[in-house]
C-alpha cells in the first residue's frame, strides 16, 4: 500500500482486521461528483461538469465494484462520451498493473506501469491502496471518485441532457426500497464473500457465511418477478448481479462460500440469466479477467492455478451470445 506517497509493502488481500479476525475494507477517499452543471453533488466539492470526452473510467474487469460502473456506463448510453481503461486482472506485489494481459490497457494518463502512480499523481501524499474503479478528470487532470456506488449513482443522471435515457437505475418510486435494500445486499453478500475469503478467524469465517447464505435464501424468496424491484431493473440489480456471476466460478472455490451454488437456487439462476440478457450487461462480462484475477490472489492460491469457468457458467454466457437479444424487450424504471 501506499504511505505517505510512497509504496512500503508488497500487495496483500488483507487490508484490516478487526479484533475477531474480521475482513475490514478501506473507506474510498476521492468523493467529487460529475453533475450536469458543474454543481457540488452529495459530498465533496463542485467544477465537475458532464462533458463529452472529459472523464476516463479506469477498471478492472475482475472487479464486482468497478463492474457495477462498467454496467452503467453501458446502460445508460455513455459508451462515446467516458473513455475506459482496463487493467490487468493479475494482482501484482505493487498491486493492479496496465498491460501484459489480453484486454488489458496502457495508461494514456502517464504512461504508468502500476494504479498506485494514478494515485500519487492525484495526492503526492495519499496513504492507502490504490483501489478501482477510479473516474479521472482530464480537463482539470484530478481524480474526481473512487467510490464505485458514487460513480454508478452520478452516472445514472449527470449526463441525461447529454445522452437522455429511458432508464433510470435509482427511480423515484423505489428509491425507499433501494436504499432499504443495498446496505445488507453489500454487507451480507457483496462484500460477505470477501468476509468469508480473507477472515483470519474461524468464528468470522462462520459469521460471513451464515450472512451469505441468508441473503441468497432472501433473494431467492423474493425473487417473483423479472428484477428486485418489480419488471424494471434498477442499481440493486446491478449490485446483486456482479456478485453473482462471480459466485459458482470463484467465491465458491477460492473463497470457500461453498455451501451451495447459485445454480441450486432455481429463481436466483433465472434472473441471472435475464440480467445477462439485458443489452450491454453481458459484454462488460470477461471470465478469462475474473479467473485469472481472482487466482492469482498468492494468499489464497500460491501455485497460481486457474481453472477453467464452471461448464454451467461457461453455457449461460454462450448462450447470451448466441441469442443477441431484441433491446426493446427489457422494461426499465423510465424517468419521472
Amino acid at each position: 500500500m501506499l504511505v505517505d506517497g510512497k509504496w512500503m509493502e508488497n500487495w496483500q488481500p488483507v487490508q484490516q482486521a478487526d479484533e475477531q479476525g474480521r475482513f475490514v475494507r478501506q473507506t474510498s477517499s476521492f468523493r467529487n461528483w460529475i453533475t450536469p452543471d458543474g454543481r457540488p453533488g452529495p459530498t465533496g466539492e463542485g467544477g465537475f461538469e458532464a462533458e463529452p470526452g472529459r472523464y476516463r473510467l479506469y477498471v478492472a474487469l475482475i472487479c464486482p465494484w468497478a463492474s457495477r460502473t462498467l454496467i452503467a456506463r453501458k446502460l445508460k448510453g455513455l459508451e462515446d462520451l467516458i473513455e475506459v481503461i482496463v487493467v490487468n486482472p493479475t494482482l501484482t506485489d505493487q498491486g493492479w498493473s496496465f498491460g501484459d494481459f489480453p484486454g488489458a490497457d496502457d495508461d494514456p494518463l502517464l504512461g504508468a506501469r502500476y494504479m498506485h502512480e494514478i494515485y500519487t499523481h492525484a495526492d503526492p501524499n495519499f496513504t492507502g491502496r490504490a483501489t478501482v474503479p477510479v473516474l479521472w478528470d482530464m480537463k482539470r487532470n484530478v481524480m474526481v471518485n473512487n467510490e464505485s456506488a458514487d460513480i454508478l449513482r452520478m452516472l445514472d443522471t449527470a449526463f441525461e441532457h447529454l445522452v437522455p435515457s429511458k432508464m433510470r437505475l435509482y427511480p423515484d418510486e423505489h428509491a425507499a426500497q433501494i436504499d432499504a435494500l443495498n446496505p445488507r445486499l453489500y454487507d451480507l453478500l457483496n462484500n460477505g464473500v470477501y468476509k468469508a475469503g480473507f477472515a483470519t478467524s474461524q468464528a468470522a469465517y462462520d459469521e460471513a457465511m451464515d450472512g451469505i447464505f441468508a441473503m441468497l435464501g432472501e433473494l431467492e424468496d423474493r425473487l417473483t418477478d423479472d428484477f428486485l424491484f418489480g419488471d424494471a431493473l434498477t442499481e440493486t440489480d446491478i449490485r446483486a448481479f456482479v456478485t453473482l456471476i462471480r459466485f459458482d466460478a470463484a467465491y465458491h472455490g477460492l473463497f470457500k462460500t461453498n455451501r451451495r451454488q447459485i445454480r441450486d437456487y432455481p429463481r436466483l439462476s433465472s434472473y441471472l440469466q435475464r440480467v445477462l440478457q439485458v443489452p450491454g450487461v453481458r459484454e462488460t462480462v470477461d471470465m478469462d479477467h475474473i479467473l485469472h484475477g481472482y487466482y492469482s490472489i498468492k494468499a489464497l492460491n500460491p501455485l497460481g492455478v486457474v481453472p477453467k469457468p464452471p461448464e454451467h457458467v461457461a453455457g449461460i454466457l454462450s448462450e447470451v451470445i448466441k441469442r443477441r437479444p431484441d433491446p426493446n424487450a427489457f422494461k426499465t424504471a423510465s424517468i419521472a
